[in-house]
């Protein structure tokens, strides 16, 4: 059965991932606040952490900054970052849809499709109440979320992604298959590690992750006590999503 985030793919993460631009999306996380009145610094919540970059990013800012992640796995390696750093983030285990850390923040983060993996209503409605719970009054809320528009035009693509880590060489290959009824996208990883040794080690991946209209965002904001200010094209924020635009972001405050 496979494991989403599991101890093999938090070990080769950060080296899949090491040309995403995090410091340039802090700073659209910061152009947003500002454009809609945020302080800063200020405390944030950053909910599906992962292996912390966003937060790293935010805390070296001088924001006070606690992730959360549902993965053991993916915390282990922010913790480890967060050893050999100053001013770091605080990180606890815990799920999106039911998190209680019995205190609030004045802007709460989800990042990197966070939202997409609450796969139906029930889990969409029970993650964005955690987060309406952990808001000051008229604090901001910034996620963001696969685009359906697109998904819809565009259709999935087969994608390979090679990358180093220390003295392997790291490729994982995904296929998608899209559930349109369900607004689904079954994403199957097949990742390879090829040491120095020439020892290949293998596994794979399932995630699902659900996509949104941006006319359904409004609604289920809305449901939980939000209001959305803002949907954007995502990374570019330059106009509102439309089918050329794989992702967008979006910003709600708390009422």
């Amino acid at each position: 059965m496979s494991v989403v985030f599991g101890r093999d793919y938090a070990d080769v993460y950060n080296a899949i991932y090491r040309a995403k631009d995090y410091e340039g999306e802090t700073d659209l996380i910061e152009r947003l606040l500002a454009r809609h009145g945020g302080s800063r610094p200020c405390p944030i919540l950053d909910i599906g952490c992962g292996t912390g970059k966003h937060a790293f990013a935010l805390a070296r800012r001088g924001y006070d900054v606690t992730g959360i992640d549902r993965s053991p796995f993916m915390l282990a390696h922010a913790r480890i970052t967060a050893s050999r750093q100053g001013n770091v983030p605080r990180f606890v285990v815990a799920d999106a849809r039911d998190f209680q850390l019995g205190e609030r923040f004045a802007v709460a983060l989800m990042m990197f499709t966070v939202l997409g993996y609450q796969h139906d209503d029930a889990d969409l409605s029970s993650a964005l109440s955690a987060v309406r719970a952990h808001l000051e009054p008229d604090g901001f809320f910034i996620f963001d979320v696969w685009n359906g528009l697109a998904i819809n035009a565009q259709g999935p693509e087969r994608r390979t992604v090679t990358a180093n880590e220390g003295s392997s060489c790291v490729t994982r290959t995904s296929s998608t298959r899209v559930e349109p009824d369900k607004r689904l996208c079954h994403v199957h990883f097949e990742i390879n590690q090829a040491g120095a040794d020439a020892v290949t080690k293998s596994w794979s991946e399932d995630h699902t992750l659900r996509y949104f209209l941006p006319s359904e965002l409004g609604s289920a904001l809305k449901a939980q006590r939000f209001e959305l200010l803002d949907l954007l094209r995502f990374p570019e924020a330059d106009t509102t999503p439309d089918e050329h635009a794989w992702n967008m972001i979006g910003v709600a405050r708390a009422l």
